[in-house]
């Protein structure tokens, strides 16, 4: 089907309410080999998923429908006691019976057609991401991890224990005779990022490595197993065979459980989530709680009637590439971006789209005019994913000098990917103003953007962050459009972070992959700046949520980093970490959120999220209608945050706008209820 007139995006979306079920079962089937065996996608998948459903609904007895997800390997299929008697590396690869089908959901893309669903249901429902990964069974038997299998075919999977045996966190021994566990193995956003280069997205990576028969270890302990089922009847909710996985140390998907009145709660909270969570979700799965129920409505030869999934829509489109920038980060790392037609997803306008690396950029093979498919990870960034059509107009090539400060550049080999790099990032204008930037902005030292860092540079009064703890008053007083006012506020921005605590210095160095989350994990454990200098890899990794990726980084960079640690020590105090003291009243704050914007005159914007956070209150990153409240501080006009909160308010969003003596007031009362 090689030359299909149907087979673009464009044309499927053109005819699909006219494809006769002949025409919707060969673009169906072709769709299924190019995502199982190919890997290669042409549909997005929203797209294939009215597909499959204008097919179900016209011809719902279609053995196409049957056939839907991976084909099972060729082989006799093994069971949980054949097993048992075989080891893993003998049997890796086989086909797997499972004993109940591993069904598909069943999708709605709206509210009033989940709503429409859930009135069906009698009793809570449990609300939990819809994971963008590999779905697995693993089987224990005599409390042993004794086969793990893809979900297949539905009814045939794949044998994969070998290397689901050295997936992190996934028990190897439970205290608990015979039970099968059912999730997704995925890998972590910030893990992908480094290895990003070969692989379309982390699905892809995450199912190859899942069975790669010669595998790096390296690359296996990129995974990640979240459980959502346990299969076994023994209980009368599904809150409850939740709570039994994670008694016996079984990672599971976080969920929440919900009575029909805060269903719609629960959606707009997740989907406010999206950008925070550290893995793909391209949904929320929502299934009734009483297993009674489970057993009620039953299933479908294609889904359990019991859960659906809520999709999010717009998060993949096509557009047309423009141009290409290469953008020169901090460490002199220079990027390629795309500019692309303006294309709506996920509710935002993407004018501009990320190609990784150079690895990447050649692999795609761009020209002017190239149909390309975006996608927004996470619901947040966004990615050229592969060409839809090659397009006519010249080729786009690489720069051959660096595109800030002229000088040379190289090609740089980090782990899978080039990088293309300014060979002399010391003497590159933007470099530099990145790194200084990219240190003021974690310290939140306010005043030093781009023009005013700029103005300085060219006066030379700072190329290294050590060098805002030289600063002078006369220094900065002689600078254009700056004066003495604004040069003592800038001293006093300086001087306020002559002590600096030890998660925010961290971060502040750029060490890669290290922000605010990994930043406080590493404080934590180690509590001094000595400590970790002194840190070894092995010491790293044996950490939750540190990977090796992660563990190679922070130690090469704060060895690469030493002159720069030891010059700022000069200047600065780093104390040792002490975690926050649990409130002896509890948490007032609990359940409240808080998102502040201006400055504040008595504490810095991080201080004042740590204080509430202290507290049991959340720290979101964006205004939302299920936020609590709004702090604003000093600003020359109203922010974007405010104006959306406004806008909430009189939406009937309940929103509090507090100033910042109204803050300290409630800050206060909180304090005194927890006992501090």
């Amino acid at each position: 089907m090689p030359n299909d007139p149907a087979w673009t995006p464009e044309a499927v979306e053109r005819g699909l309410d006219d494809f006769d079920a002949a025409t919707l079962e060969r673009l169906v089937r072709r769709a299924n080999e190019e995502y199982w065996l190919l890997d290669r996608p042409t549909l997005p998948d929203p797209l294939y998923d009215r597909l499959v459903e204008r097919l179900r609904r016209i011809a719902p007895e279609s053995p196409v429908l049957r056939e839907l997800g991976e084909p099972p390997p060729p082989g006799t299929p093994i069971d949980v006691k054949t097993a048992a008697t075989v080891p893993p590396i003998r049997r890796f690869g086989a086909p797997v019976r499972h004993d109940r089908p591993m069904l598909s959901l069943d999708k709605v893309y709206d509210l009033h057609d989940l709503d429409a669903w859930a009135a069906k249901i009698d009793g809570a429902f449990m609300v939990m991401p819809k994971l963008d990964g590999v779905a697995l069974a693993i089987h224990y038997l005599g409390g042993r991890l004794v086969l793990a299998a893809t979900r297949g075919s539905g009814s045939l999977g794949e044998d994969v224990t070998r290397n689901v045996l050295e997936i992190p966190g996934v028990p190897r021994r439970i205290d608990a005779d015979r039970l099968e566990v059912r999730g997704e193995v995925y890998i972590r956003l910030s893990d992908f990022r480094a290895v990003e280069a070969s692989f379309a997205n982390p699905r892809n990576l995450a199912a190859g490595t899942l069975k790669q028969k010669e595998g790096a270890r390296d690359r296996i302990r990129l995974l990640r197993f979240a459980a959502w089922e346990l299969v076994d009847d023994g209980f009368d909710t599904d809150e409850q065979r939740f709570e039994r996985l994670r008694a016996w140390g079984i990672p599971t998907v976080e969920a929440e459980k919900v009575e029909r009145a805060g269903l719609e709660d629960a959606i707009a909270r997740w989907t406010d989530r999206r950008s925070e969570i550290d893995m793909e979700i391209d949904g929320i799965v929502v299934r009734a709680d009483r297993l009674a129920e489970h057993a009620r409505l039953g299933h479908t030869a294609h889904h359990p009637r019991w859960a659906i999934a809520y999709k999010f829509q717009g998060e993949t489109g096509t557009t047309h590439v423009e141009d290409v920038l290469w953008s020169v980060s901090r460490n002199g790392v220079i990027t390629p971006v795309a500019l692309v037609s303006p294309v709506t997803l996920s509710g935002a306008t993407i004018a501009r789209a990320s190609l990784a690396n150079l690895t990447r950029f050649e692999q795609l093979g761009l020209r002017r005019g190239s149909t390309v498919e975006v996608t927004r990870r996470g619901g947040v960034i966004p990615y050229v994913e592969r060409v839809v059509e090659p397009g006519d107009g010249p080729a786009f090539e690489p720069p051959d000098r660096c595109p800030s400060c002229g000088g040379p550049v190289g090609r740089r080999k980090i782990r899978e990917a080039e990088f293309l790099v300014c060979e002399r990032p010391e003497a590159c204008t933007v470099a530099r103003m990145r790194d200084l930037e990219h240190f003021a902005r974690v310290l939140d030292m306010k005043g030093f953007g781009p023009k005013t860092l700029e103005r300085m540079m060219e006066a030379g009064l700072v190329s290294a962050p050590e060098d805002f703890f030289r600063l002078r008053r006369f220094d900065l007083a002689a600078l254009e459009r700056l004066g003495e006012k604004s040069a003592d506020n800038l001293l006093a921005e300086v001087e306020r972070r002559r002590t600096i605590p030890l998660p925010m210095f961290l971060e502040a160095l750029g060490i890669p992959h290290v922000g605010p989350k990994y930043a406080r994990i590493l404080a934590e454990h180690f509590r001094t700046l000595d400590r970790l200098r002194a840190v070894t890899r092995e010491e790293l990794v044996a950490i939750e949520g540190i990977s090796e990726i992660i563990a190679g980084a922070v130690v090469e960079a704060l060895a690469e980093r030493a002159e720069r640690i030891d010059a700022l020590l000069e200047y600065v105090t780093v104390p040792p970490y002490e975690p926050p003291r649990p409130s002896a009243g509890g948490a007032p704050l609990a359940g409240k959120s808080f998102v502040f914007t201006g400055t504040l005159a008595r504490m810095t914007r991080a201080e004042a999220q740590a204080a509430v956070a202290a507290l049991g209150a959340a720290t979101p990153a964006g205004v939302s209608k299920k936020l609590s409240y709004l702090v604003v501080g000093a600003e020359d006009r109203p922010s974007s945050k405010l104006r959306k909160a406004r806008a909430l308010v009189e939406q009937g969003a309940p929103i509090e706008i507090l100033d910042e003596p109204a803050f300290y007031r409630l800050l206060d009362e909180a304090r005194a209820a927890a006992g501090d």
